[in-house]
């Protein structure tokens, strides 16, 4: 076996060749840490169900490799990583944790249409910075949290480097911003012209058009669901996976359930 097979086996936790795993069982310590330093993923079941936590940090990487010294979260690698956590069913939940300063647009767009087309619960929580397309992949998730300290900022397309200065250009970044747009409100509780409104106020960022929105802010405008920490967000999973009905409910945690997000 090559050394590009069994990165692959590790990332998506498919060992063929080993026994298969009861439901409760953990991967091994070796393979979880083959997970987190090749992908920043792990895969857990201490709390009585098999969960992926998954990673987005940094800047998320697309067409264009970014330098070495960038931190960044590949593409081309979450994309197999969601097929894989949709389609294995000893993985019964996603935790989706995000410290993003954005990115390629169609990168994430594209990171977060999977995302919200999963079948499998889905929680979000935005740790530190949420930023630009960070904001589509926290709403992509059934239901979204941010810490309190956290921070979201929403702000128009832009694009770097040399273009062409026609009008289909500005129709082109026009497009692209309906289609964000498009999919924000359809994934959460904001209006598209609450939306429309934070993207284009000038009067708050010194070098750029937009709004930076706190932890309770981007709740009360309905950006994101709730204000909350780790433990919200994994008590969240774990009731929305009880609520399937393919496993017993474990014990209460005293706290009560969450309104559903709209249906996308």
């Amino acid at each position: 076996m090559n050394s590009q097979e069994q990165s692959s086996k590790n990332r998506l936790w498919l060992d063929a060749e080993g026994p298969e795993p009861s439901l409760a069982e953990e991967p091994s310590g070796e393979r979880q840490r083959d997970m987190l330093a090749e992908t920043g993923s792990v895969i857990t079941a201490g709390g009585g169900h098999m969960i992926h936590c998954l990673t987005i940090i940094g800047q998320i990487e697309g067409h264009t490799v970014l330098p070495s010294q960038n931190k960044t979260t590949k593409y081309e690698h979450l994309i197999p990583q969601l097929v894989a956590i949709e389609e294995e069913p000893k993985i019964e939940g996603l935790l989706m944790l995000l410290n993003t300063v954005g990115g390629d647009v169609e990168a994430g767009l594209a990171l977060a249409e999977l995302v919200a087309g999963m079948k499998k619960p889905t929680v979000s929580l935005v740790l530190g910075g949420g930023h630009s397309i960070g904001v589509p992949l926290a709403v992509a998730a059934k239901k979204s949290f941010i810490a309190p300290s956290a921070t979201m900022t929403i702000h128009p397309v832009r694009m770097n480097g040399l273009m062409l200065g026609v009008p289909q250009t500005l129709d082109y970044f026009q497009r692209m911003q309906d289609r964000i747009t498009r999919f924000v409100t359809h994934n959460s509780h904001i209006s598209p012209e609450r939306f429309t409104r934070l993207f284009m106020n000038t009067e708050e960022l010194v070098m750029d058009v937009g709004t930076v929105l706190e932890g309770a802010d981007a709740v009360d405008c309905g950006l994101i669901d709730e204000v909350g920490s780790l433990s919200d967000a994994l008590d969240a999973l774990y009731r929305m996976i009880e609520e399937t009905g393919k496993r017993p409910a474990r014990k209460s945690t005293g706290k009560k359930g969450t309104k559903k997000k709209k249906e996308a």
